[in-house]
């Protein structure tokens, strides 16, 4: 497990959005441990109406949410930092075993670690339910936009 991730802390607008995209490449390898090496040992969460510490508890709840979300993929747009926080807003689309599409829209807040490992997270999200053809997250050669 590593004990740093560059870049550190305090953020310039140049290393938030590195921090942004490798968040964003991380979770759209739909890999739960990949993911949680981003995030300290006692990492806090809340994602929905879950409340989650630690990696442990992270990559239980992504080992989940990948089997329900298929063929997850995911944008996420730098919105705002400053200091040790990052602010990003985002777009993923799946769909689930009956092949219904959705858009799922959110907004996530970030605090750092002096060591460049995430000790908060916390996401609001919203769904909605897509036709396949209102698709517009696609693998970065076929999109129009970034974040929809």
């Amino acid at each position: 497990m590593p004990d740093s991730k560059p870049p550190f802390p305090p953020f310039t607008a140049d290393t938030a959005l590195q921090k942004v995209r490798a968040a964003e490449d991380a979770w759209n390898s739909r890999d739960p441990e990949r993911v949680a090496l981003g995030y300290t040992e006692d990492s806090q969460w809340r994602n929905r109406d879950v409340f989650l510490t630690g990696r442990a508890e992270i990559v239980a709840f992504l080992r989940e949410k990948w089997v329900r979300e298929l063929d997850y993929r995911l944008r996420k747009e730098l919105w705002a930092w400053s200091g040790n926080r990052i602010a990003v807003r985002f777009v993923y689309e799946w769909h689930d075993a009956a092949g219904r599409w959705f858009r799922s829209h959110g907004n996530e807040n970030w605090e750092f670690a002096a060591n460049g490992l995430m000790s908060r997270r916390y996401a609001s999200i919203n769904d909605v339910p897509i036709s396949e053809r209102e698709r517009c997250v696609r693998p970065w050669r076929e999109e129009s936009s970034a974040v929809a």
